[in-house]
């Protein structure tokens, strides 16, 4: 078994963790095949995957933004003619917003 050599509580480096990753990548697995065929938990892979995706070349950590952008439109006019907006927000749910 591929994961064998590592125990229930062991601890893998960060290296081995990108061995791990990069091994994913090329797998065509999904998660859960991939963590069953290498013995670590879906939880660990999708945790170290964020970790490892936030640090440069260079080893050391980049601060990554968690705020959206922002795309100010600006302001309607009084006078703006009807405006019906829908956005499909996913599962069914609809946001209707209308001017009239």
């Amino acid at each position: 078994m591929a994961g064998a050599n590592k125990g229930k509580g062991s601890r893998r480096s960060r290296q081995e963790w990108r061995s791990l990753l990069a091994k994913f990548d090329g797998s065509g697995l999904g998660v859960a095949a991939f963590c069953r065929r290498e013995a670590i938990s879906a939880a660990s892979l999708y945790r170290w995957r964020g970790l490892l995706s936030a640090v440069g070349n260079d080893g050391r950590t980049e601060v990554v933004s968690k705020t959206a952008a922002f795309v100010d439109v600006g302001a309607l006019s009084a006078a703006a003619p009807r405006i019906d907006l829908k956005l499909d927000l996913g599962d069914g749910l609809v946001l209707h917003l209308v001017r009239r």
